[in-house]
């Protein structure tokens, strides 16, 4: 049995506004969500313009921006349990991994290349690494001395080479009964294994199982064999020999099917020994060898690793980056109180309310932007805001009106450092002003970083979710 109630209005109330003013000024839903609305619009344009405050250009000539955007999301993620000397070595990590899957001398259209993440549990942070190539993990001998400088010829089996008859295919099987299928099989399989060797290939790779025999005669003709290797696997290993698995054994190779790779060696790293494979000339194909004292630190670090990967991905699309710490929050709360406040009576004709209720709206929007800063404070302080470039500032519980008349060091984003002897606590009312543009040459440089299209996405969410909210009439009860 269900119940159909009819929702009541909440805006005023469950939003961070003054009891009285609410009372005064009550808000239709459908008024907050063009509000709403044309507030979002005003912050998407407003960062999308060249002399947008708290937006930061991400220069590829300089890792600087790069390294300060890494190790912030490096440091968000505080399960990892990361040492600050740690949190620099990921993020120096991170970004040459980033810089080393894009291709730079490529012909024609550019394709990203692949980070493969390999984990390491019970060895230090600092013994992370990042190599150029594949490192592929083997349980097989290799003796270092067969490492060679000279280009392999590689082919890449996509199909089992155990000899089972599941994988020769789907239909229907006549087989003599006077003749030994399994020997027939065998038979091919060493067919191939003649192929592989006359056609002088020395690495062998299939993603499935290898036949005992063939791994004997293709190891007994110096080739080296590597068998499991795993879906996940085959395509960064294919870009870089620069082949196509074979996916049939029942026609002869064709010489196209064969790469090249060079520089066959083995690292260790804790109980792992691993295969590096290099790419012969330019492959955007890297490894990162992830450490940490336990599984559980270990996978959340290989998390805001893949956080990092995807984040700095889209600085290609938009190579650009926001200030952390709350202060684009602050400042583009500041930014939309100002502009609000000039065009309220242009805009409140346009959406057929009155300035005050527009301005009512304004605040909620604003208010909204301010509690996303405030979330960030954890240590029972405060956040105000400065009233001079309107950046995010974090009060300890303990301070004084002296100290903040004296300065709270630096804002949450690391680039500005006592603007003002004029604060405001982010709950309270303060008169709405223009937020000063900083100098470029006299500004400090960010300490924190987040991601442009990652935060212009959740802003425009965050909206949307709100105002879906608002337009919902009625709401159904389960009442069994």
């Amino acid at each position: 049995m269900s119940r159909v109630e009819k929702k009541a209005p909440s805006v005023c109330t469950d939003l961070p506004l003054n009891n009285a003013e609410a009372r005064r000024h009550e808000l239709r839903e459908s008024l907050a969500i063009k509000v709403n609305k044309h507030c979002l619009s005003l912050c998407t344009s407003y960062l999308q313009r060249d002399d947008c405050a708290c937006r930061v250009k991400i220069d590829f000539s300089s890792s600087q921006n790069l390294m300060t955007l890494a190790g912030s999301i490096i440091s968000s993620k505080p399960a990892c349990l990361l040492t600050e000397a740690e949190k620099l070595h990921i993020s120096t990590m991170a970004v040459r991994a980033f810089l080393q899957t894009i291709p730079c001398s490529s012909p024609g259209p550019v394709t990203l290349g692949q980070t493969v993440t390999v984990t390491v549990r019970g060895l230090p942070v600092l013994d992370s690494a990042m190599f150029p190539g594949l490192l592929v993990e083997t349980h097989d001998d290799f003796n270092q001395t067969d490492s060679s400088s000279e280009l392999l010829r590689t082919v890449l089996f996509s199909t089992s080479l155990a000899g089972d008859l599941a994988e020769l295919g789907d239909g229907t099987i006549e087989a003599d009964p006077n003749l030994d299928t399994d020997l027939q099989i065998l038979d091919q399989l060493l067919e191939l294994g003649k192929q592989l060797v006359e056609d002088e290939v020395r690495l062998c790779v299939c993603q499935k199982v290898i036949h005992p025999v063939l791994q004997q005669y293709l190891r007994s003709h110096g080739v080296v064999v590597m068998e499991r290797l795993g879906m996940a696997l085959m395509e960064p290993l294919g870009t870089l020999a620069g082949t196509q698995p074979v996916a049939t054994l029942h026609a002869r190779i064709p010489s196209t099917a064969y790469g090249r790779v060079k520089n066959l060696s083995t690292k260790q790293f804790g109980f792992k020994t691993m295969l590096h494979l290099q790419a012969d000339g330019e492959a955007a194909v890297c490894t990162a060898v992830l450490c940490h004292r336990n599984e559980t630190m270990l996978d959340e670090l290989k998390v805001v690793w893949r956080k990092t990967e995807d984040v700095l991905r889209l600085t290609l699309k938009e190579p650009s980056a926001l200030l952390g710490g709350g202060c684009t929050e602050t400042h583009l709360s500041a930014y939309v109180k100002h502009k609000g406040q000039q065009e309220a009576s242009e805009t409140a004709a346009g959406l057929r309310c009155s300035p005050a209720e527009f301005l009512l709206g304004v605040k909620v929007f604003c208010r909204s932007l301010d509690m996303v800063a405030r979330s960030l404070e954890h240590d029972g302080g405060s956040s105000a805001m400065d009233l001079n470039h309107a950046h995010h500032w974090t009060v300890s519980a303990n301070a004084s009106e002296e100290d903040m008349a004296g300065g709270l060091g630096l804002c949450g984003c690391g680039l500005v450092e006592n603007s003002s002897t004029e604060w405001t606590f982010l709950n309270t009312e303060y008169a709405e002003f223009c937020p000063a543009p900083l100098l470029g040459d006299s500004c400090r440089k960010p300490t924190v970083l987040d991601s442009f299209t990652a935060k212009v996405n959740a802003l425009q969410v965050a909206v949307e979710t709100a105002n879906l909210a608002l337009d919902v009439r009625y709401v159904i009860k389960d009442v069994n």
